[in-house]
């Protein structure tokens, strides 16, 4: 899946004038943790999140001191060394930026100008989907060998038993000789499949089923 697929594209912006003060008045009304500063022509020149906001706000001790500060522009306290993603970027790619930067939003831009922008939660619910996880299944891991072809000699169980695979994962297994195929299927009772799997030679590594099913 593609970035351009569930970007928002109605983004709110400030520019570097923007007081802080009305940023936080933003945050607020809109309900929004990031907002991307732009230039005149649409590039993306910093970022500001709710905990710059919150750094930069009086404590709740001395909420009628230093206000003056309030009034400087977003410039003053914003991050300039923006990380953007791409329309056309891979979902997939893009979620390993928010693990490696530890950030909670993505700017998304085509050309040099802003076009859109991503949040950690928007790529989780994605992730999720494309998983499957949001929808009544089971997950069943197979250990299988390292060679070419065993997904699909796996899969074929499956289509046997006409059950309907809704995801599939290869996971590296610790010996570079085997590696484990994450499948999750659309039943809730994977007993039958887990057996005729089992019948195959294959190892079922997850859920683990008590007694013997072969």
């Amino acid at each position: 899946m593609l970035i351009e697929e569930i970007m928002k594209t109605n983004v709110i912006v400030a520019t570097k004038e923007t007081k802080i003060q009305e940023v936080m008045h933003i945050f607020k009304e809109k309900r929004i943790r990031h907002m991307p500063v732009v230039d005149e022509l649409g590039h993306v020149i910093g970022i500001v999140s709710g905990r710059d906001i919150k750094d930069a706000s009086p404590s709740i001790f001395h909420a009628d001191e230093h206000l003056e500060d309030l009034l400087k522009p977003i410039s003053s306290i914003m991050k300039e060394d923006v990380i953007t993603a791409h329309p056309l970027d891979f979902v997939e790619e893009v979620a390993s930026l928010f693990y490696e930067h530890h950030i909670g939003c993505l700017p998304i831009t085509e050309d040099g100008k802003l076009v859109g922008i991503i949040t950690e939660t928007d790529v989780l619910h994605t992730l999720v989907v494309l998983m499957g996880a949001n929808q009544p299944s089971s997950h069943i891991q197979v250990k299988v060998e390292n060679v070419t072809g065993r997904l699909a000699d796996v899969s074929a169980i499956f289509k046997e038993k006409k059950v309907n695979i809704t995801s599939v994962l290869v996971v590296p297994c610790k010996d570079p000789n085997y590696k484990v195929l994450a499948f999750r299927i659309q039943t809730i009772d994977p007993r039958g499949i887990i057996s005729a799997i089992e019948k195959e030679g294959y190892e079922v590594v997850w859920p683990k089923v008590p007694g013997p099913h072969l």
